[in-house]
């Protein structure tokens, strides 16, 4: 009978870390793990092995909004690590940077906002960017 109970609790404990993960805000600085090498006549990223299990995932991600479209309402637009310091000026460097492509359109807020969808790791050198969220939607606070 003491086993189902200890059974039972750690069942509990290992449900709650998972669901405690799985809402968990991926850090800036885990997608900063990345180098980029030159092969031949282009750059190609190797992502770290915490980056690379993300790949194809549900994920959190926190950033200020850069729109890609006119209009106060954005399908695709950049998350930044950084706020923009000016319109003209791109806040950071490829990896602080993830392109999303939202499910239904967003209003633009120039304030931090939490975005989940499909994390997919670019592997082409598609803009330069590295990492795009897919069929992403807001996360209310």
């Amino acid at each position: 009978m003491h086993r189902s109970y200890a059974l039972i609790a750690a069942l509990l404990a290992f449900s709650s870390a998972f669901a405690a993960d799985r809402d968990a805000v991926v850090p800036w600085e885990t997608l900063a793990q990345v180098t980029v090498t030159r092969q031949k006549d282009r750059y190609v990223p190797e992502f770290s092995k915490q980056i690379l299990a993300l790949d194809k995932r549900e994920v959190r991600l926190r950033g200020f909004m850069l729109p890609l479209e006119q209009g106060t309402r954005q399908k695709h637009f950049l998350l930044s690590a950084q706020p923009p310091e000016c319109a003209f000026c791109m806040p950071g460097t490829a990896e602080q940077f993830a392109e999303v492509l939202a499910k239904v359109p967003m209003k633009y807020v120039s304030d931090p906002i939490t975005v989940s969808g499909t994390f997919v790791l670019v592997r082409d050198d598609s803009g330069g960017l590295l990492y795009r969220l897919t069929e992403a939607r807001m996360v209310e606070k």
